[in-house]
C-alpha cells in the first residue's frame, strides 16, 4: 500500500474565494493514529476548510484526499471511514436516540451493532432518551458513538469542547486519547486551545485564510518566549516582539526563542501564541 493510500487527510493547495475572505493554497496532511489540532481566531477559515473537506462547499481549486481516495466516485467509500462531530451538529429533539440510531444504521453497509451497544454503554447513553434531554457533552457522546459504530478511522471535530463545563471538556479529552490508543486519527478544530495542549500531537495554525504553522506541538510552543514588562515596552524588547498584549501592570511581549536570552522570559502557553501573534498580524 502507497503512503498516499495510508494518510487518513491529505489537502494540496486548498483555495476558496469569497467576496469578503480568500483562503489561500493551504496544504496539510495528517499522520495515522495521531490527534491534529486546527487552531485560528474567527474569521481565519477554519470553517470554510473544513466544509470543503466534506464537500459541503465546493474549493475554487486544490485536492483533498481520504485514504487516498477522492472524487465523487469515492464518496460512498470515503463516508464509511471517515465520522464528523460538530458542537453544532442537530438531531430531531422530540425523537428517541434509538429512532435516530435507525435511520444511521441504514446508511451504512458495515455499521457494526456490537460496536455501538459497547460505546452507548460506555458513555451513559440510554436509547430512549431524546435528544432535547440530553446535556451538550451527551450529545457529543452520542455522535462519537454514531461515529464510531461504522468504523470510521478518522474523526473531524468541530469545536466539540465548545460551550461544556471543564469536568464535560476533561472527559471528551480523555476519550480522545482512548480513540488515539485504539488507532483511530482525529482532525480536533477548537478556540479551547488548553484542550489541545492535553491532547494533541500537531498543531495547524490559520490565519486570515493562510496556514501560518504546521508543527509538532511541543516544538511549536517551543520556539516561542513570554517576555514580561511593567510599563511601557523598551526598545530592545520590542524590536524582537511578536505581538504584545496589555496586562495590568505592563505588557506581556511574544519573543522567539533565539531572541529570548537578553529578557527574562518563560515558557509560552499555545493560546498566548496564537493571541500574541493575532495581534502583530493587526498591527502589520
Amino acid at each position: 500500500m502507497s503512503n498516499d493510500m495510508k494518510c487518513p487527510l491529505q489537502v494540496q493547495h486548498l483555495c476558496k474565494y469569497y467576496p469578503a475572505f480568500r483562503l489561500e493554497d493551504v496544504s496539510f496532511r495528517l499522520e495515522p493514529g495521531t490527534i491534529t489540532g486546527f487552531i485560528g481566531r474567527n474569521g481565519a477559515g477554519k470553517t470554510t476548510t473544513i466544509n470543503s473537506m466534506l464537500s459541503f462547499v465546493r474549493p475554487d481549486s486544490g485536492e483533498i484526499s481520504f485514504f487516498g481516495l477522492s472524487g465523487p466516485e469515492h464518496d460512498r467509500e470515503i463516508k464509511q471511514e471517515i465520522g464528523f462531530v460538530s458542537a453544532g451538529m442537530s438531531y430531531y429533539a422530540r425523537k428517541k436516540l434509538k429512532a435516530i440510531t435507525s435511520v444511521v444504521r441504514s446508511f451504512y453497509p458495515e455499521w457494526e451493532e456490537e460496536a455501538y451497544r459497547k460505546r452507548m454503554a460506555a458513555f451513559g447513553l440510554d436509547e430512549e432518551k431524546m435528544p432535547s434531554e440530553l446535556s451538550n457533552g451527551m450529545k457529543i457522546k452520542y455522535a462519537l458513538a454514531l461515529a464510531l459504530s461504522h468504523r470510521a478511522k478518522l474523526l473531524i471535530l468541530d469545536e466539540p469542547t465548545s460551550g461544556l463545563d471543564p469536568v464535560s471538556r476533561e472527559e471528551l479529552v480523555e476519550i480522545f486519547l482512548q480513540l488515539k490508543d485504539e488507532g483511530r486519527t482525529i482532525f480536533f478544530s477548537t478556540h479551547i486551545t488548553s484542550d489541545l495542549e492535553k491532547c494533541a500531537d500537531r498543531i495547524l495554525f490559520l490565519q486570515q485564510g493562510r496556514l501560518k504553522a504546521d508543527d509538532a506541538l511541543d516544538s511549536f510552543t517551543g520556539a516561542w518566549r513570554i517576555a514580561e514588562c511593567k510599563g511601557d515596552i523598551p526598545p530592545e524588547m520590542k524590536a524582537v516582539s511578536h505581538g504584545a498584549c496589555r496586562i495590568r501592570d505592563g505588557y506581556t511581549v511574544l519573543v522567539r526563542g533565539e531572541d529570548a536570552s537578553a529578557f527574562e522570559t518563560r515558557p509560552a502557553e499555545l493560546e498566548e501564541i496564537m493571541i500574541h501573534l493575532e495581534k502583530e498580524a493587526d498591527e502589520a
